[in-house]
This record gives C-alpha cells, sequence and structure tokens, in this order.
C-alpha cells in the first residue's frame, strides 16, 4: 500500500510556458484516448487550448490538464493525466477543480469531459452522466474513444 499523497497539495501552474511538454508527449501518446499523437499534437492543442494546467511535486511535473472553451458558456475538459506513481491521491481533483474556478471561464453554463475509466473522481467533482447522452454525437477517426 502506498503513501497517502491526498495532503500534499500540488503545486498548480498555468500555461504552456510552463508545461514540460516532453512528459507530457510521452503521457498522451500511450493513452487510449491519443495513441502515437505527435510531440507537435501535443504542443499544438495545448497552445490552442484556452487554458492548461500542470500538477508539480517538487518541481517535477506529475499531472497535466487543458481546457478547450469559449470562456462565456462552454468547457472540455480533456487530456487530464496523472502519472501512475502519483494516482489515487487527490491530484486530478485539484487539476479539475482548478480548471472550473478559473478566472477567464466563469460560470460556465456546461462543463463536459469523457472517460473510460474514472467516473468516481469526476463524480467527486460534482460532474455526472449525461441524462440525454443520445442527444450527443460524435465525428472522428476513432468515434470509440
Amino acid at each position: 500500500m502506498g503513501v497517502n499523497l491526498t495532503a500534499i497539495r500540488a503545486d498548480l501552474r498555468t500555461g504552456s510556458s510552463e508545461m514540460d511538454f516532453k512528459t507530457v508527449h510521452s503521457w498522451l501518446s500511450g493513452s487510449y484516448w491519443s495513441p502515437g499523437i505527435s510531440l507537435e499534437d501535443v504542443k499544438r492543442a495545448a497552445e490552442n487550448s484556452s487554458l492548461v494546467i500542470g500538477a508539480f511535486i517538487d518541481d517535477k511535473q506529475v499531472g497535466y490538464l487543458r481546457v478547450v472553451s469559449d470562456k462565456t458558456t462552454f468547457g472540455w475538459i480533456c487530456d487530464v493525466f496523472v502519472e501512475e506513481t502519483h494516482r489515487g491521491h487527490g491530484i486530478a481533483k485539484q487539476l479539475v477543480k482548478r480548471a472550473i474556478e478559473d478566472a477567464e471561464h466563469p460560470n460556465l453554463r456546461r462543463w463536459v469531459l469523457a472517460t473510460r475509466d474514472a467516473h468516481t473522481i469526476y463524480m467527486a467533482c460534482g460532474f455526472h452522466p449525461l441524462k440525454a447522452h443520445k442527444r450527443w454525437l460524435v465525428m472522428g477517426s476513432n468515434p470509440s474513444v
């Protein structure tokens, strides 16, 4: 059983210039939702997002999240990743809370995210399954993701 790091708050930093993109790329390129994504695409996605947040412990990046939003009505939380050795200790919740409370995203009508395996984490942050999920459609090369 690992040490519980929940009481240790990660240092949350925003902005692309704060991110360790080599580390973020290694995480995302091995994830189920963006396997094989290039470093250039990871950087471009971050630069064109309304918010990127990194979680750091002892100046080492251990987590990442980005938001795609119009900053007025809608926000999509995506690319949430916590380094495996730091999972289960509240870092994802810290990232999500920081995103939702961001001053540039005040009072959005709707926040969304998608997950295959972390429902309980996001439900603890106030998310719930879509009640009208049949209204939502997807288009892309891998709609099962």
